[in-house]
């Protein structure tokens, strides 16, 4: 008996993760196709499958949408640095993991996301604590697989890794993607190499 509930408990939350990602998904191919603003709450729904009631469960607002796609960022950034091999030095494997999550990205929608997050002042809010919690799980990976690096140093790894990314990701929009995401993070982070090597 306890099992079946057990059971059924994993049922419904699976289904309910399935169903904020098929949300999810589907606002951001709105928001790429038809423009954040022009994109309303019931056709999201539909794109999605679901009713304007059942959408209102999950999220109360495009803002919302956003906020929960940005939010799963730090994770899957962590799973990456944790399956890359701990004997390369700590600024590569942050690299390698950057790498790994751009592989899967959709450019288009990237830059679709990236300019709505620029276009008011509580979405560029919610943009700048997404690259905080990015640090902090950047610093908290690097206490993990490389215990012998002090904190601080650790910290410091931390906020330029991610300063790279920053960079890297504002140059791309700059150039209106003209390069390759991916192209833009490996300069950045070679020049961040060069720089702490003293040349």
């Amino acid at each position: 008996m306890e099992q079946d509930r057990s059971t059924q408990e994993g049922w419904r939350e699976k289904k309910r993760r399935e169903t904020l990602e098929r949300i999810t998904d589907s606002a951001l191919r709105l928001f790429a196709a038809d423009g954040y603003e022009a994109t309303t709450l019931d056709a999201i729904a539909e794109a999605a499958g679901i009713s304007r009631r059942t959408f209102f469960y999950y999220f109360s607002s495009k803002e919302e949408i956003l906020a929960a796609w940005q939010k799963g960022l730090p994770e899957a950034f962590r799973t990456a640095v944790l399956a890359e091999a701990a004997d390369q030095p700590p600024l590569d494997a942050i690299r390698n993991a950057h790498l790994k999550l751009m592989a899967n990205l959709d450019a288009g929608q990237a830059m679709v996301i990236d300019r709505i997050l620029r276009s008011n002042e509580q979405l560029r809010a919610s943009n700048q604590s997404k690259y905080l919690q990015m640090e902090q799980t950047t610093f908290e990976v690097l206490c993990e697989m490389w215990p012998q690096i002090s904190p601080r140093k650790a910290r410091m790894l931390a906020m330029i890794s991610i300063g790279a990314l920053r960079l890297a990701i504002d140059g791309w929009m700059e150039e209106q993607g003209r390069r390759p995401l991916a192209d833009c993070v490996r300069e950045a982070f070679a020049d961040l190499r060069a720089e702490l090597a003293g040349r």
